[in-house]
């Protein structure tokens, strides 16, 4: 396959949305030393195949990332770039499965269009930009997905293999579910004679399951009952938090996390549904089929968090590329041609009034608000003007562009000023400075893994300011990491048997003699 010019500057334009600045803040709080604390302890305790955290076992997840993460230590060293390289390179490859993908099924311009509006969504960007395994399943879901509709079957069933080894039973029940709605709605189970699905399985299994028999013969109901039990079923059915229990959830997320491209997301869903009776509409109903089903699934799950949609992105990504191909092709495609600037405008003008309250509150990132203000508001009137003009292709180009550079604004103004809000680093420096070296140390749940990951010691974990009073009423010398909120639920005696050794931002180290 012959790569144009346009691939090149889709390269260039998601390698600098995503790895510009990649190691330069800390691991933000409480998920990314997580992924980045596991593999360092499968270094010190010589075990790839058992993840632990704080030299326990335990079962979270699969061991894929923190595989990747380990590479990645073994060739950069422990730092905050190698834990987030994996994730880094990763979304980069999905954006150029996409694109060749979609070159082949639609058109090499649906192609570019499908990857640069996957590449500059805010949400796939900021998550390509972070230590955790979202990234690794979304891309390996696509490529299984994005096989089967090249009839690459063998292809299919090892990257579900890959899917099922990131993140568990979702990598393989996930492409399942979403072919057999889609067959379903297409008549098309006679497809089933030709997908090899013996070897298939046999493939599947050689991938997935040798480290969950390993694991089962080391760990045996333990393993299961805390993988299986606590970490899918239990999650799906009982909220770990109750603000974001709601069916409601995901709405926001995906308007705010797709943007600026969910200006364009309804509009392409529409004319995607209106294709009917040809090879073209089988292609666009799976992608719906793909995107509703992921989507849907996540809201009828009782846990809920931010990251666990980004599998939708690279449906709906294809989904817009393939309109926006069309409108290109023919401006009268675009129809209601106002709803994607006015979308747009009213999208940004909520953002920038975060922005604007955001500044009022934390007068840090006042720089980095009006960079943002500025490149967004050029946006809108160049994206307004070249589709005033009827230039969609322009208008596109804006939009993408507008988008790496709010990226780079993001990481290298407005977010430095506030790292320390959000990562352990500065107190677990503090403490090192501090410590005396034999004294016990106590650390909140939510700062435990950043804890341990920048100063290499464990501590004891507490989950509540009761358990904070236990170990203030204990005689000897004790160390505590913890927040304010935590401190200030402490009686005036207790705060007053508490020394601050140093704080940072919302975060304490106390010292009690």
């Amino acid at each position: 396959m012959r790569l144009s010019r346009n691939f090149w500057i889709l390269l260039l334009l998601t390698i600098l949305t995503i790895f510009v600045n990649l190691g330069s803040m800390p691991l933000l709080d409480p998920d990314e030393p997580v992924y980045a604390e596991t593999p360092k302890e499968m270094f010190l305790f010589n075990d790839f195949i058992s993840p632990q955290i704080y030299g326990q076992y335990w079962y979270d997840k699969p061991p894929m990332y923190y595989w990747l993460v380990a590479g990645a230590f073994k060739l950069f060293g422990v730092n905050e770039f190698a834990a987030r390289f994996p994730s880094a390179l990763l979304a980069v490859i999905c954006v150029v499965v996409v694109y060749m993908s979609v070159s082949k099924l639609v058109s090499e311009r649906a192609g570019i269009a499908s990857g640069l509006v996957l590449a500059t969504s805010i949400e796939y960007f900021y998550l390509g930009k972070a230590a955790v395994t979202d990234i690794t399943l979304t891309l390996f879901l696509t490529v299984s997905l994005l096989c089967f509709l090249q009839k690459k079957y063998y292809l299919f069933y090892i990257f579900s293999g890959l899917a099922t080894l990131t993140k568990g039973p979702i990598g393989f029940l996930f492409p399942g579910a979403i072919i057999f709605i889609w067959m379903a709605f297409t008549r098309r189970f006679n497809d089933l004679k030709h997908m090899k699905i013996p070897v298939g399985i046999i493939l599947w299994a050689i991938v997935a399951l040798p480290w969950y028999g390993v694991m089962y013969q080391v760990h045996g109901s333990d393993f299961t009952n805390g993988f299986i039990g606590v970490n899918n079923i239990t999650r799906f059915t009982t909220a770990e938090h109750d603000k974001t229990s709601g069916w409601y959830f995901f709405i926001p997320v995906l308007i705010f996390g797709f943007f600026p491209w969910t200006a364009l997301m309804f509009q392409s869903i529409k004319a995607s549904l209106k294709i009917k009776g040809t090879e073209r509409h089988a292609l666009l109903l799976f992608l719906n089929v793909w995107a509703a089903f992921i989507f849907l699934f996540f809201s009828i799950s009782s846990t809920k968090l931010v990251t666990y949609i980004l599998p939708v992105y690279p449906p709906l990504a294809i989904l817009v590329g393939w309109y926006l191909d069309q409108c290109m092709e023919k401006y009268r495609f675009l129809a209601e041609g106002l709803v994607w600037p006015i979308f747009l405008t009213l999208l940004s003008v909520l953002l920038l009034g975060g922005l604007v309250a955001g500044s009022n509150l934390i007068p840090d990132i006042t720089l980095g608000a009006i960079g943002l203000a500025v490149v967004l508001i050029l946006m809108i009137l160049t994206v307004w003007y070249f589709l005033y003009n009827k230039e969609v292709k322009r208008a596109f180009w804006v939009q993408a562009i507008a988008m790496t550079i709010t990226s780079i604004i993001l990481v290298t103004v407005l977010l430095p000023p506030i790292e320390n809000n959000f990562s352990t680093r500065s107190i677990a420096q503090a403490f090192v400075a501090n410590y005396d070296g034999k004294s016990p140390v106590y650390v909140i749940k939510f700062l435990h893994p950043g804890f341990a990951f920048y100063t290499n010691k464990y501590g004891k974990e507490i989950n509540s300011t009761e358990e904070i009073r236990n170990v203030i009423s204990q005689s000897g010398q004790v160390y505590l990491v913890i927040r304010k909120s935590e401190y200030q639920g402490l009686s005036g005696s207790e705060q007053d048997s508490l020394a601050v050794l140093s704080q940072s931002n919302d975060k304490l180290l106390l010292f009690k003699q």
